[in-house]
């Protein structure tokens, strides 16, 4: 009968070991499906917020775009203004130099 206990003990220590392995294995079961889960979660909230960024950045880029293009537009008008100035003034002492380079070549003698 002792024999029939020990046997008895032995079946319920390996039947409580496979039970404590089925609830060891499902716990870890039900974390990788937990761990899966928050990754996935993760992933989508990242490309929400980089597809959020993204968009900032673009409508940022557009803004800073249109200013450029004012800029540039600006910085035309002036150089325009700048080249007419330059022309009159060139006109207006054209003769002035022309008759002072003239009058010195002329005037200059050479052995």
């Amino acid at each position: 009968m002792a024999s029939n206990r020990g046997q008895g003990g032995i079946q319920q220590l390996l039947a409580a070991e496979h039970e404590a392995r089925q609830i060891v294995n499902a716990a870890k079961n039900e974390k990788l499906a937990r761990l899966k889960q928050a990754k996935e979660e993760a992933e989508k909230e990242i490309s929400e917020y980089r597809g959020q960024v993204e968009y900032e950045f673009q409508k940022k880029l557009a803004e800073s775009s249109g200013d450029s293009g004012a800029n540039v537009k600006r910085l035309e008008q002036e150089t325009e203004s700048k080249i007419s100035h330059l022309k009159t003034e060139a006109e207006r002492i054209s003769q002035d130099v022309v008759s002072s380079m003239l009058l010195k070549h002329v005037t200059t003698v050479r052995n």
